[in-house]
C-alpha cells in the first residue's frame, strides 16, 4: 500500500473514533443550502514523508496530480489571485465577479522583500551579479534598485526562496509565509495552507550533495476534499524548487493544527477507509526544466498510477 494510505487512514480513524464535535457550536462555515457545516476534528496531526522513498499519493481515490500542480504553479510561480489564470475551477465558490480571490496566496508570495543588506558597493554588486546570472535575463528577474543613498535589492517572496537556497542554503529563514496580518480582511478567504519552511542539509553518504526538505504549515484542513490535494502539491512544488537549485528532495513534514472531517463527509470518508490500497505511483518531472519559472504541467511524469473509484460530488462548506 502507498504510505500515504497509510497515513490518511489513521489520521481519519483517529479523528472519528477519538475528535471532538463542533455541532451546535457557531462556527464559520456552512452548507451551500446555509446550514452549518459541524466537523468532528483533532488539534495538532504531524505527518512525515520521505520523497526519496516514494510519492505522497493516496491511492484509495484519484489525486488529480497536474491539477494539483497547477494550482502550485498559479500560486507561487504565476503568483496570481485570479482565478482566471487557474485551470481548474477549485476556487471558484470564493473569487469575486473579477476573479478575484483579494489579497491572497498568490497576491502575498508576489510581495516584495527588499535587501537592505549590502553594506558596500563590492556587497551589492555581488547580490545583484547573483541575481542576474541565477534568473537570467528574462522571466523572474527581480528587480534591482539603488539611490544616492540606500543601495536594495528587491526580491518577492518566491525569488527570496530561490535566491537563499542558492547562495545561502543554511539559512534558518528561507520560507514562504502568506498569513500577512494587516491584509486578512481583502481575502476572500484566509489561508489554510499558509507557510512553507524549507531547510538544507547534508547527505550523510556524500557531503558534497544537499538534500531539500519542507514543512507546511496549514492551520485547518478538509481531510477528505483536500488532505491528498495539499500533501501532492506541496511534494511536488518541493521537488520543483529541489530541482531548481541542484539538490535532492528530501522529507515533506505537514503539521496541521485544525485536521477535521465535516458532518456530511463522515459516511463518505467510512467509505473510503474500507477500499482496498495499491503501491504508489513514480512521479519524476523533466529533467530538462531547471528554472522554477519554466515549469509547466506537461513536465510532471506520472506512471503506474493505480487507484480506486472516485468520489463524485463532494459536497463543499463555504
Amino acid at each position: 500500500m502507498s504510505y500515504a494510505d497509510e497515513r490518511f487512514k489513521i489520521a481519519c480513524r483517529d479523528i472519528i473514533n477519538n475528535g471532538t464535535n463542533t455541532k451546535g457550536e457557531d462556527v464559520r462555515a456552512k452548507w451551500p443550502d446555509g446550514t452549518y457545516a459541524y466537523t468532528l476534528k483533532k488539534f495538532g496531526v504531524l505527518d512525515e514523508y520521505d520523497l526519496r522513498k516514494e510519492f505522497p499519493a493516496i491511492t484509495l481515490r484519484k489525486i488529480a496530480l497536474k491539477s494539483c500542480m497547477d494550482e502550485i504553479l498559479w500560486i507561487m510561480q504565476r503568483k496570481s489571485n485570479n482565478i482566471k489564470d487557474l485551470k481548474p475551477a477549485i476556487w471558484d465558490e470564493w473569487a469575486d465577479e473579477n476573479g478575484s480571490i483579494g489579497l491572497a496566496y498568490g497576491y502575498q508570495v508576489g510581495q516584495p522583500f527588499i535587501f537592505k543588506k549590502p553594506a558596500t558597493k563590492a556587497e551589492f554588486d555581488l547580490i545583484e551579479s547573483r541575481c542576474v546570472n541565477f534568473f537570467g535575463e528574462g522571466k523572474g528577474l527581480p528587480s534591482l534598485s539603488s539611490s544616492p543613498r540606500i543601495k536594495m535589492i528587491e526580491l518577492d517572496q518566491m525569488d527570496s526562496v530561490l535566491y537563499q537556497l542558492k547562495y545561502e542554503p543554511f539559512s534558518r529563514r528561507i520560507m514562504i509565509n502568506t498569513w500577512n496580518f494587516q491584509d486578512l480582511s481583502d481575502m476572500r478567504l484566509q489561508p489554510c495552507a499558509y507557510n512553507f519552511i524549507f531547510n538544507v542539509e547534508k547527505d550523510n553518504s556524500d557531503n558534497s550533495k544537499l538534500i531539500l526538505n519542507g514543512m507546511l504549515v496549514q492551520r485547518s484542513q478538509d481531510m477528505l476534499a483536500a488532505n491528498g490535494w495539499n500533501v501532492c502539491q506541496y511534494a511536488i512544488f518541493l521537488m520543483m524548487v529541489a530541482q531548481t537549485v541542484g539538490m535532492t528532495p528530501g522529507k515533506l513534514t505537514h503539521v496541521i493544527a485544525d485536521c477535521h472531517i465535516y458532518d456530511k463527509h463522515v459516511p463518505l470518508v467510512e467509505e473510503l477507509l474500507e477500499r482496498e490500497e495499491y503501491p504508489a505511483p513514480k512521479v519524476s518531472l523533466n529533467p530538462n526544466v531547471t528554472n522554477f519559472y519554466e515549469f509547466t504541467t506537461n513536465d510532471l511524469i506520472v506512471e503506474d498510477y493505480k487507484y480506486g473509484p472516485q468520489i463524485k460530488d463532494i459536497p463543499i462548506a463555504i
